[in-house]
């Protein structure tokens, strides 16, 4: 029903997902002469984990923010605060749709819902289990699989990049537009 209401302009539908990306990523294919062990060379693992959070609208927008470490809650309220406004802004109902991660149902977040109601914005939880309900996991999987596949980095920053870079290639493919929330140091997980 909710897809159904976004088709016809009646709400604006979000999908949340957080994910996250090491320092090196497996190799998508390799190949080894015949008699020969199979061996991969990589670098050590080093560095700390870069996650993203994003909403995606399908066919519509992709905004996203990058944090060293794991998306905590402080993250999300910024990144939920600032649907609140544009959905209050723009005087239309949104509907965020995502998964039950302590983060998402954490008791602070439960005492802004009321308010971000008031604003317009409005919480849809999936049910347990059910990733593939989220069109945002297949992004992930694809910005992964597809853009950052069998790449290694020499630090966060690069690795930082090459998510932005590939985020910037698959809305180019998807023909829908990017936006990345920045966060101050406050928010690093």
């Amino acid at each position: 029903m909710l897809e159904l209401a976004a088709a016809t302009g009646e709400i604006d539908l979000k999908y949340l997902d957080e994910s996250g990306f090491c320092m090196w990523s497996e190799p998508s294919y390799t190949y080894y002469f015949q008699g020969e062990q199979k061996r991969l060379e990589q670098s050590k693992r080093r560095g700390r984990r870069l996650s993203i959070i994003g909403f995606l609208q399908p066919l519509i927008s992709f905004v996203y923010g990058l944090v060293i470490g794991g998306v905590n809650r402080k993250s999300y309220i910024h990144m939920m605060e600032q649907e609140a406004i544009d959905a209050h802004k723009s005087g239309r109902t949104r509907i965020i749709v995502q998964d039950n991660s302590p983060i998402h149902r954490c008791k602070e977040v439960q005492q802004l819902w009321s308010k971000w109601e008031q604003m317009g914005l409005y919480i849809f939880f999936l049910p347990k289990y059910c990733s593939e309900m989220n069109p945002i996991e297949l992004e992930w999987q694809h910005l992964k699989k597809d853009e950052i596949s069998g790449r290694m980095f020499d630090d966060e920053l690069d690795l930082a990049y090459a998510v932005i870079d590939g985020v910037k290639t698959r809305a180019g493919r998807g023909n829908y537009s990017t936006k990345r929330v920045k966060f101050n140091s406050n928010f690093s997980g």
